[in-house]
């Protein structure tokens, strides 16, 4: 229902025209407001661009060659990769639509079906996962810019100690450091950011369209990269590695397919978002974990085994200049990428949390601490600790809450919200104290039937499709509770 504090344009957009009364809401700050209208200005392109410079980056280029390591032949891991994408599509152009509607971010679309208090729940579980994120793109770019150091200081590896854990001290300096530039680019403002990702993007593209020309170049042509075998040797043993892979891969981009409408707010049109997305998403992912796989194949060939991180194939380079400006590049990229998808997305949850106490900048000191805690560099020890564990582990959880945001915007309220009540404290989504049961109760059932394989081995199947048995389970359930509750629509 529309009320008179709302108006509709001929293009379905809906605008907030009295905006007096949440602003002075406890639910309400800046960075959590509803755009104008008028401030809705971005394009088709502009959303290609966004997809393009989050997509060229180097876990794109470890997810796929982490799939030659875990044992599938290049047109496996391909096929694997685009459908995968091709899937995770479909969540993320229907939890869109709401951010271009109404103008507003994802913890605030997440009040109707939480609650004004319970969307701190799914806003927390994705911030946390952001978190680990931003310490994974964190501490590649702190390898980049100790591979940097390393080619221009002599003895540069050894210069501090041996260090700990099975790295040395010059690489934990970098790592902080690296870190460092990220807090202060934050502080500094998203201008700055802007600015860096317009160039950054294009030459990670270009130094790995070189980094592939070169392993073409090793390995005598494209033939035998795209004909290295496999492991598997029957289908049965594909299919066990295939299905908890494909997962991981929905999994690659589970956090985007819920807070879209953190960017989505500022679409022009709904026809100009989708479009974007739709070509860009899918198209770039493929040709890039199409440029990881072929010189992740080519690395057994010219060095007898599978190296899956680019920063340490290009470690092995002897030309300290080819070194530097390719960990140069590196740096940059991954700086770009990890403030725009780690850091906007995990700033507006914390925010909404604690609206008149957290701000973007507060948020983000939060992320990068919490990315730190989170302990990445276990995680991308190898392959199977990236794509099994941490990929597939949170892509239940966010499954789970994909699963009830969709239901309760497409089925049960028919894409209508009433923007004003999402920034009151006593408004309509403030249901019992704030929590909106069959939303919590759906998203943790959801949560117990993914992740019940890894407590009960028979059950462990159903761990493998984490994603899809978290959607599935949380998105009937809150359908089935909705109607039992008779959830009022307004």
């Amino acid at each position: 229902m529309i009320t008179a504090a709302q108006t509709t344009l001929a293009d379905g957009r809906v605008e907030l025209v009295d905006r007096a009364r949440i602003e002075a809401s406890p639910l309400y700050n800046q960075d959590l407001a509803p755009v104008p209208i008028a401030e809705r200005t971005w394009t088709t392109y502009n959303y290609a661009a966004l997809w393009v410079s989050m997509a060229h980056c180097i876990p794109t280029y470890m997810l796929a060659s982490g799939l030659i390591a875990s044992g599938m032949n290049a047109w496996q891991a391909l096929a694997t990769v685009l459908l995968g994408n091709a899937i995770v599509l479909i969540p993320i152009l229907l939890n869109s639509h709401p951010g271009t509607k109404y103008g507003i971010p994802f913890p605030v679309f997440a009040r109707a079906a939480y609650g004004t208090i319970g969307s701190n729940l799914p806003a927390l579980m994705r911030a946390i996962v952001a978190c680990g994120w931003f310490g994974i793109q964190a501490w590649i770019g702190g390898e980049a810019l100790n591979t940097f150091f390393a080619s221009v200081v002599p003895g540069w590896t050894a210069l501090l100690g041996a260090g700990f854990g099975g790295h040395s001290t010059t690489a934990w300096l970098s790592f902080l450091l690296f870190w460092g530039l990220n807090v202060f680019i934050i502080y500094r403002g998203m201008d700055l950011l802007r600015r860096v990702e317009n160039w950054a993007a294009p030459f990670v593209l270009i130094m790995t369209a070189a980094l592939l020309a070169w392993a073409v170049w090793r390995a005598h042509g494209f033939g035998p990269l795209l004909s290295q075998p496999g492991r598997f040797t029957t289908f049965a043993a594909f299919f066990r590695v295939f299905v908890p892979s494909l997962t991981a891969m929905i999994g690659f981009w589970a956090t985007l397919s819920l807070n879209m409408p953190d960017f989505t707010r500022f679409g022009r049109s709904q026809r100009e978002q989708m479009i974007g997305q739709v070509v860009a998403l899918p198209t770039t992912m493929f040709v890039f974990a199409a440029m990881g796989v072929m010189i992740t194949s080519a690395t057994a060939i010219i060095y007898g085994e599978l190296i899956w991180d680019p920063v340490q194939l290009v470690g092995r380079f002897r030309d300290p200049l080819i070194i530097a400006a390719s960990m140069f590049t590196a740096v940059v990229a991954t700086l770009a990428v990890n403030i725009a998808a780690n850091v906007v997305s995990p700033a507006n949850d914390f925010a909404n949390a604690f609206p008149r106490a957290i701000t973007f900048r507060t948020g983000g000191l939060i992320t990068g601490i919490l990315g730190i805690v989170i302990q990445p560099w276990k995680l991308l020890a190898d392959p199977s600790g990236y794509i099994f564990t941490w990929l597939l582990g949170y892509s239940g959880g966010l499954g789970s809450i994909a699963g009830v945001l969709i239901a309760d915007y497409w089925i049960v309220r028919r894409r209508r919200l009433q923007v004003e009540d999402l920034y009151l404290a006593d408004g309509a989504y403030r249901y019992a104290r704030g929590w909106h049961v069959p939303g919590a109760v759906a998203t943790l059932a959801g949560c117990a039937a993914a992740w019940g394989g890894l407590l009960v081995p028979p059950l462990r199947p159903l761990y493998d499709y984490a994603w899809f048995v978290g959607f599935a389970i949380a998105a009937l359930s809150y359908l089935v509770l909705a109607r039992l509750t008779k959830v009022h629509v307004r």
